[in-house]
């Protein structure tokens, strides 16, 4: 499959998010509504390409400070998913993006934390200029779609303390765990057409706070 930054790719996302039958979570009783952006840009070492944007958190932030994630937060009083992704990705990075951009919604991810996290799809302007906040984000990366896509970027474990299975996203020399793993490999899934339940994918004990 072809991950051009292109009207094709855009359109095959667009066609993959909209036969996906996306389930909500039977556990969202007493969590807190959270939304994070699967936004595509343009790789930086090849344009052409399409990657997704990952941020590495803010040693500064209250919680899972200098941890890998989606932009994203909380939904504010009121707020849709898809405004909260929206707003999110323009208050962490400065990329302007619009309801017209939405392309998708997957599944609800439960967090251990007590989150109840929608994932959103995005499209981003081709000339999109990333500019992390700082007071949020400690680094900012374009993971090619393509590092993503073979079956090895992702590992499967056990932990002691669940007997749900425990997901591993390899990229920049580092393992990246639940939710944003899971949340990338049922993207992953539903691109390439096959319809993946991630919601029961365990995270590492550390993030259970």
């Amino acid at each position: 499959m072809s991950h051009a930054f292109d009207e094709t790719f855009r359109r095959l996302v667009e066609d993959r998010c909209a036969a996906f039958e996306r389930q909500e979570s039977a556990e969202a009783d007493g969590l807190k509504h959270a939304a994070v952006a699967i936004a595509l840009v343009a790789a930086e070492h090849d344009p052409q390409q399409a990657a997704l944007l990952l941020t590495l958190r803010s040693p500064n932030l209250r919680s899972h400070g200098y941890q890998f994630a989606l932009p994203g937060g909380r939904c504010d009083p009121g707020e849709s998913p898809v405004e909260a992704a929206l707003r999110e990705l323009h208050e962490e990075l400065g990329v302007e993006a619009g309801p017209e951009d939405v392309l998708g919604v997957l599944d609800d991810y439960p967090t251990r934390s007590g989150y109840l996290i929608t994932p959103i799809v995005v499209w981003t302007p081709g000339a999109a200029v990333v500019t992390p906040n700082p007071d949020e984000v400690h680094q900012v990366f374009r993971i090619p779609v393509n590092d993503v896509a073979p079956i090895e970027a992702f590992s499967f474990g056990a932990i002691a303390e669940s007997d749900r299975p425990l997901v591993r996203l390899h990229i920049l020399d580092d393992h990246i765990h639940a939710p944003t793993a899971a949340v990338i490999y049922q993207f992953r899934e539903v691109i390439a057409g096959r319809p993946t339940r991630v919601a029961h994918l365990e995270q590492p004990v550390f993030a259970w706070r």
